[in-house]
């Protein structure tokens, strides 16, 4: 790691929507993952997208925990594309790096993405490499493509979100996030859709600089009606970077295929692979 101290002014503005942390110690931890960065310019936008009791006072003490960190509160939820446009319009910082509550960061993940971004021009974010982890521990790696092309989007959305660390200019040059309704749970996936279509360009460094939450109920959590939003996203998305043809069409339609299968068996079937990746590779 790279024990870099940068004094202030404040350069990157770590932005967080939270709503009900449903697990008080990943919360905790999440924050806590930010406050020990290598890099130290920073400020953490943490927005309380109107939680209930007990949930907002936990966030208020999790934000007593650094100066560093301003506290937003909604009086009621608006969602998570609302609450992220706050604050894109508060922060502070030439950059902004996203963080999910439940999620962990590296210690040197902000050096290194900030470290990159201002040696290469040519890329308006940069992402990573994630590591899987649920309740018992590290699980698999979550690999996505170093340079993203138009064709990358029909699987998934080619970056993780919360891995990301934008330059400001390109959120406030698209529009930020799109807070439709028809976009609810998606929010990100459009975002990348649309910065691609309008000709800006991201990157992935080739490490893990985040600890990515997923168990049974993360599969759970992506309902029907989440499906059918992501399908309709897909096929205006697609046709707009130009990928929607007969051969491609599959991957419109894989929200709902891949929803017919239990979230348990889901579940199983990623770790299966994670697993069969790992083993591949022990036997070369």
């Amino acid at each position: 790691m790279n024990n870099v101290c940068i004094s202030r002014p404040i350069k990157i503005s770590i932005i967080m929507g939270v709503f009900n942390p449903r697990v008080k110690e990943r919360f905790f931890r999440s924050i806590q993952s930010m406050i020990v960065q290598s890099f130290s310019a920073w400020e953490l936008l943490l927005y309380d997208d109107g939680s209930s009791e007990p949930y907002a006072t936990a966030i208020r003490s999790a934000a007593d925990l650094d100066s560093r960190i301003l506290l937003i509160r909604a009086p009621q939820n608006h969602g998570l594309a609302d609450a992220l446009n706050t604050c894109i319009r508060t922060a502070k910082g030439d950059y902004i790096a996203r963080m999910d509550d439940d999620d962990f960061s590296t210690p040197d993940r902000l050096y290194k993405q900030y470290r990159f971004l201002e040696e290469h021009p040519e890329y308006q974010w940069v992402g990573s490499y994630a590591e899987l982890v649920d309740s018992q521990g590290k699980w698999g790696i979550l690999r996505v493509p170093i340079v993203p092309q138009a064709r990358d989007f029909l699987h998934n959305s080619p970056y993780i979100h919360p891995s990301v660390l934008f330059r400001k200019e390109v959120l406030i040059r698209n529009g930020g996030y799109n807070p439709a309704r028809v976009f609810f749970q998606c929010e990100d996936y459009e975002l990348f859709m649309r910065l691609h279509q309008n000709g800006e360009r991201g990157y992935n460094l080739s490490e893990p600089l985040l600890e990515y939450w997923e168990d049974r109920d993360s599969y759970r959590k992506r309902t029907y009606r989440r499906r059918i939003r992501e399908m309709n996203l897909r096929y205006h998305g697609f046709q707009a970077l130009g990928i929607l043809h007969t051969s491609t069409f599959f991957y419109v339609l894989k929200p709902l295929l891949v929803g017919a299968l239990p979230a348990s068996l889901q579940y199983s079937i990623k770790r299966w692979e994670q697993q069969k990746r790992i083993n591949g590779k022990k036997g070369r």
